[in-house]
């Protein structure tokens, strides 16, 4: 399927917002050495060579400015600061997204009532979650990562293992109904959230996301991001058997 203009200005968006990101950090760690410098660098060296000239007056050293291991501590500190920096950042990109937590684990679903995406005939309200174990996903006509996980919700949607409502997040009316005429319907019902309002009750970061609803209709797991059939067979899979034993 040809991808649409929306989706490649999505991308560039993408490509844009991560650049201005990494030049930031750039910004903010050049900005740092030079603090550490003006800071902490030049009182040192100050420090060292008043030490220097105190023992060259007293033991009659020969100069040779600051002792070596003030040196050593005023050319490694920065060194050793930025370095602790570049480990933390490069430690919160590589965490798995899907892992972030949610404030409404095991709480109750928001209350919300929405109509059926353009072209569908059952809707999506919080009674409708009550009752089964299912899975809510969130999802956008416009959203590239959707339509990389949207095979895995078509597969298990025609294994019948869990019934999976879907929450249209912002999306435009056409371009909702043309795209789950195009890529197919895994969903049993569905939510159209043009505000977005209802999203932002459920704690929805972006889409897509999807959630693990028990029978009472509480949130029992949060994915974030595009759902692998890794993921779909490691953790959701398994949550859902044991939620149903419960």
């Amino acid at each position: 399927m040809p991808v649409r203009d929306s989706d490649l200005f999505f991308e560039f968006s993408m490509v844009l917002a991560t650049a201005a990101c990494l030049l930031v950090i750039s910004v903010v760690a050049v900005g740092f050495v030079l603090l550490f410098r003006r800071f902490v660098w030049q009182p040192f060296v100050v420090i060292g060579r008043e030490m220097s000239a105190r023992i060259i007056a007293t033991n009659g050293l020969a100069a040779g400015g600051a002792p070596p291991g003030i040196r050593r501590i005023v050319f490694l500190g920065p060194l050793i600061a930025f370095a602790g920096l570049a480990l933390v950042l490069a430690w919160g990109m590589n965490r798995d997204p899907g892992t972030i937590p949610s404030a409404l684990i095991a709480k109750a679903v928001p209350d919300f009532r929405l109509p059926p995406v353009k072209g569908r005939t059952l809707g999506l309200a919080s009674a409708d979650l009550n009752g089964e174990v299912s899975l809510v996903n969130v999802f956008a006509s416009w959203c590239t990562a959707c339509r990389e996980e949207h095979p895995v919700f078509m597969h298990l949607n025609a294994m019948g293992v869990v019934p999976i409502h879907g929450l249209n997040y912002k999306d435009q009316t056409d371009d909702a109904e043309r795209w789950l005429n195009t890529m197919g319907d895994p969903y049993t019902r569905t939510g159209a959230d043009v505000s977005g309002r209802v999203a932002i009750d459920w704690g929805v970061y972006g889409v897509p996301e999807t959630f693990v609803i028990t029978k009472d209709a509480r949130i029992a797991y949060k994915h974030i991001g595009a759902v692998t059939p890794k993921a779909l067979d490691d953790t959701i899979l398994p949550l859902i058997r044991r939620l149903r034993e419960q």
